[in-house]
């Protein structure tokens, strides 16, 4: 039985769309990711599993329960550990008060070495922690009552670079013990380093569901090459070959056969030559032509992703199995 089973999953708020037909599974034991831009509908599509949003239509389930089921749903909530994008957490209350609620509602058994492992203070007020401390206790919440399944939206915001390390590190030390993990994010190489399988989300539908390398192979090879003789520009613009930059060293990306690619160097006394992995972000960029939104910018009607903004009218969390999402 897989961890997380979504069969056509779709959301609208009123017109704008949120998700539309998504579905995936996630086995035991994996770390799927959720990768996209801001307002590809991520966090949309994580609050409608865990049934805070009522799907349009479509259905789902998380470890066996009905997640369209209200008393199945919260039993399911039980065993799932939920950190989401923007915790909101009660600024009046300490980081102690706080974890001593969740615990109350949910268990508590990696409290004191995830506070440790985090260094968190617990003793100050939630309101006058820095974000990144802020952060840290939205993560001890998920993660202390043991959760065999952890849904985890943009999970490293605020974190430095080492407290990253050491998120990663806890993610699969959990999965090893049996855990299985969806992870939202649009950090490429987050997503690289964690995920068996990412799910690539467009403008509110799944665009595609593949394995991390095979993600990476849509990039292509990045390709650096010296030759004797005059690179003329017209000699390299051929088919499979993106991204021409020509001076001194010859410049490309190369998305072609690698037949293709010898035949092309044939033509020149080669000096020296690299060919290496295209970075993560030029596989993503295919699936979205050059066009990511930016922060502030919306997609419009009914084809518009407004992935956050369109929650803000949406029914507030249930405060006993969100972390403190309110």
């Amino acid at each position: 039985m897989p961890a997380i089973e979504c069969r056509s999953l779709t959301k609208y708020y009123g017109d704008v769309r949120g998700i539309e037909d998504v579905s995936f599974t996630v086995a035991d034991g994996e770390v799927f990711g959720f990768l996209g831009p801001n307002g590809a509908g991520k966090t949309t599509a994580i609050r409608t599993l865990l049934g805070f949003l009522s799907p349009t239509s479509g259905g789902a389930t998380l470890l066996g329960h009905d997640a369209t089921n209200p008393g199945e749903s919260r039993a399911a909530r039980e065993r799932i550990g939920y950190l989401p994008g923007d915790p909101g957490l009660d600024e009046d209350r300490t980081a102690e008060a706080f974890l001593d609620h969740q615990a109350a509602l949910r268990g508590s058994g990696s409290r004191e070495a995830l506070v440790e492992r985090f260094g968190l203070d617990e003793s100050r007020r939630i309101g006058d922690l820095s974000r990144g401390n802020r952060q840290k206790v939205a993560l001890v919440a998920a993660f202390m009552h043991d959760p065999d399944l952890l849904l985890l939206d943009e999970p490293t915001s605020g974190l430095d670079p080492l407290l990253q390390e050491e998120f990663a590190a806890l993610v699969r030390e959990r999965v090893d013990d049996g855990a299985s993990v969806l992870l939202s994010s649009h950090v490429l190489g987050e997503v690289a380093a964690l995920c068996d399988r990412v799910g690539v989300l467009r403008e509110g539908r799944l665009a595609a569901v593949e394995t991390v390398e095979d993600l990476r192979s849509r990039g292509g090879k990045q390709v650096r090459v010296r030759v004797a003789e005059d690179a003329a520009r017209d000699a390299f613009e051929v088919r499979g070959a993106m991204n021409l930059r020509v001076g001194d060293t010859v410049s490309f990306t190369w998305t072609g056969e690698y037949d293709a690619l010898i035949d092309l160097l044939d033509r020149f006394t080669v000096r020296d030559l690299e060919v290496v992995d295209a970075p993560l972000e030029e596989a993503f960029m295919t699936f979205y032509d050059g066009d990511v939104p930016g922060p502030g910018r919306r997609h419009q009607g009914r084809t518009g992703g407004g992935d956050r903004g369109a929650e803000q009218a949406a029914p507030a969390a249930d405060a006993d199995a969100d972390g403190g999402e309110r």
